[in-house]
């Protein structure tokens, strides 16, 4: 997969806010290539409250629960713009004032029993877009590729002040899917 330019590249750390104007809707896009062909990754978005936990099991979203209960996060396997490789629309107006940050994870599906980690994952990236432009607003490639690391999380929306911001995290854990969902609580993995 060709990488799109990276307008507005993050360093690791680097927390912004998403502009000048408030936005209302973004597309939150990913992408990245891959030295063995059985790697297949997975993006998933946590909605977490005040407490860093979801609500409840239906604040997960990813590629068997598309949509969040509220509707304002849904998921996409394919872009329909053949740009990246999935993507996650956030209506930020239609987000419940419950949901304080969205957290968003890339994991290996099947990486434990196939013994595949980050090392194989090569140029892996978030974008996040205006929805209604389709302006990049911040974006952030993954630099680090680690042997032990079999889920990454990538970065994270929060609300500061009042204001939405991203902030790049891309640390990475030895654990699955279903470990990642018990770091943020839901129980249906």
């Amino acid at each position: 997969m060709t990488i799109p330019a990276l307008k507005h590249p993050l360093q690791k750390g680097q927390k912004t806010s998403l502009g000048p104007q408030p936005v209302q809707s973004l597309r939150v896009c990913f992408g990245w290539n891959v030295t063995d062909p059985r790697c297949d990754l997975d993006a998933s978005a946590f909605l977490l409250d005040s407490s860093g936990r979801v609500p409840n099991d239906n604040w997960f979203v990813f590629y068997s629960q598309v949509h969040s209960p509220d509707g304002s996060v849904v998921f996409h396997q394919e872009d329909p713009k053949r740009q990246d490789r999935e993507v996650i629309q956030v209506s930020l107006d239609k987000l419940s004032p419950q949901i304080q940050k969205v957290t968003f994870v890339l994991t290996i599906h099947e990486a434990l029993t196939q013994k595949l980690n980050f090392s194989m994952v090569q140029d892996a990236y978030v974008r996040i877009l205006d929805g209604g432009t389709g302006q990049e607003l911040v974006s952030y490639r993954l630099e680090d590729a680690y042997a032990n690391v079999i889920s990454m999380t990538i970065g994270e929306l929060y609300l500061h002040k009042g204001q939405w911001k991203f902030n790049p995290v891309g640390n990475g854990v030895r654990q699955d899917l279903a470990g990642q969902c018990a770091i943020y609580g839901v129980e249906l993995c």
